[in-house]
C-alpha cells in the first residue's frame, strides 16, 4: 500500500529518539505502509540519518508555533506550543490516506487496519473523553484542508495552546456525529490512566494495541540497565507509565535504535567514558596526594567497559539542559560535549 502511510513528527533530538523506537515497533510488527516523519530544522544532520534508515521519508518543514502562553502555562506543558507543526502533515498528498502517531507512542500489534477508518478517527482523550486525543489519528491529507486548518488556528487559535484544542475545535462533530470514527482505547492507551481506573487495565490492557506515553517525563528520560533489564527511577516518576510498558519501549530501544544511534555517532564510545573518566582520576588523586599514581593504575585496571556500557542515560529535555547549564551541571562527557555542541552551532549556521 504505497499511496498509504504512518506519519510522525519530530523537533529536536529527543523526540526523534522516540519516532525511531515507534518506527522500529511498526516494523516489528509487520506494518506494510510506508512510514514518515516530519522534521524541524532544530533536528541534527546526524538525526536526521538515523531516521532514514528506519523512515521512508523523512521531510523537513517549518515550525508552526501557536505562541498562545497564557493556554500553554494553564496546562503547565509551554513546551507544546510547537505540537501545531502536526498541521503539516495534511499536506502529504503524495499519499490517499494516513495515520498519524505521537512520538511518545508504541505499537504493541499490528495496527494497519486503520486505514479502514475515515477522518477523522480518533480515541477519546482520558481527561475528557468528549474530546478525541490527537496522539493516534486518522486522517486524509488535503491541501484545502491545510490551508483550513492554518486559517482556523490564526483567527481561532486552540483552546489548549497546542494542536489538539485546535483540531477538536475543527473536527467538533467528532463526539457526537460518527460512533464510526471513535477508536477503541486501546488503539492509544494512556499510560496515566492505568492508574486513575486499574480495574478496567486488568481486564482489557492485554489487548492494548498502541501504549501512549502521556506527560512531561517520556520513556528517554528514564535511565535504562542493559545487563538487569530494568529501567531506573531514581528522582524520576515511577508512576509515568506501566512498567511492563516502559520495560518494552527500552526493549525496541537497545535492540534496534541504540545500534543506529551507534552507526551515526550520536552515543559516544564507552571507551572515551572510560579514558576521560582515567585522565580524571590521575589528576585529582596524584595532585592531591591522596595516592600513589601506582596505586591509582592498580585500580583503575580493576575497572572494565562493561561497567560504563551498562547503563543508558536518560535523554533530557531542553528545558532540564537549560536548567543545568545554568546551575553549572552540563554533562560535558554526552549531550553537552564540544562535538555535540559544534555539530548543533553547525546546523543553526546552515
Amino acid at each position: 500500500m504505497t499511496d498509504q502511510a504512518f506519519v510522525t513528527l519530530t523537533t529536536n533530538d529527543a523526540y526523534a529518539r522516540g519516532c525511531l523506537v515507534l518506527g522500529s515497533s511498526l516494523r516489528q510488527h509487520g506494518t506494510t505502509r510506508k512510514l514518515v516523519v516530519l522534521a524541524t530544522p532544530q533536528l541534527s544532520e546526524a538525526m536526521r540519518k538515523a531516521l532514514e534508515t528506519i523512515f521512508d521519508e523523512v521531510i523537513m518543514v517549518d515550525v508552526l508555533d501557536s505562541g498562545d502562553s497564557a493556554h500553554l502555562t494553564l496546562m503547565k506543558r509551554p513546551e507544546l506550543g510547537v505540537t501545531l507543526t502536526k498541521l503539516h502533515c495534511w499536506s502529504l498528498t503524495q499519499y490517499s490516506k494516513c495515520v498519524f502517531m505521537d512520538a511518545d507512542t508504541l505499537v504493541l500489534t499490528n495496527i494497519d487496519d486503520l486505514f479502514e477508518r475515515e477522518e477523522l478517527s480518533a480515541a477519546p482523550d482520558p481527561g475528557w473523553p468528549d474530546c478525541f486525543n490527537s496522539g493516534v489519528f486518522v486522517y486524509q491529507p488535503s491541501m484545502d484542508t491545510y490551508h483550513q486548518l492554518l486559517h482556523f488556528a490564526s483567527e481561532r487559535g486552540s483552546f489548549d495552546g497546542g494542536d489538539q484544542g485546535l483540531l477538536n475545535t475543527f473536527f467538533s462533530n467528532w463526539a457526537t456525529t460518527d460512533i464510526r470514527k471513535h477508536l477503541p482505547f486501546l488503539y492509544n492507551l494512556s499510560s496515566i490512566s492505568i492508574y486513575s481506573y486499574l480495574p478496567a487495565f486488568k481486564a482489557f490492557g492485554a489487548n492494548a494495541k498502541v501504549v501512549h506515553f502521556l506527560g512531561r517525563i517520556k520513556p528517554w528520560n528514564y535511565t535504562y540497565d542493559p545487563k538487569t533489564k530494568s529501567v531506573r527511577s531514581e528522582g524520576q516518576d515511577p508512576t509515568m507509565a506501566h512498567p511492563e510498558f516502559l520495560q518494552l519501549w527500552w526493549n525496541v530501544f537497545t535492540s534496534s535504535v541504540l545500534p543506529v544511534l551507534q552507526q551515526h555517532g550520536l552515543v559516544q564510545d564507552p571507551s572515551t567514558y572510560l579514558t576521560v573518566l582515567s585522565d580524571l582520576v590521575y589528576t585529582l588523586a596524584f595532585s592531591c596526594g591522596f595516592c600513589r599514581k601506582e596505586d591509582v593504575s592498580g585500580a583503575m585496571s580493576h575497572l572494565s567497559l562493561g561497567d560504563f556500557s551498562a547503563v543508558v542515560q536518560p535523554f533530557v529535555s531542553s528545558e532540564e539542559r537549560k536548567e543545568r547549564w545554568e546551575q553549572g551541571q552540563a554533562d560535558y562527557l554526552g549531550e553537552d560535549s564540544f562535538d555535540n555542541i559544534k555539530r548543533k552551532l553547525d546546523t543553526y549556521l546552515q
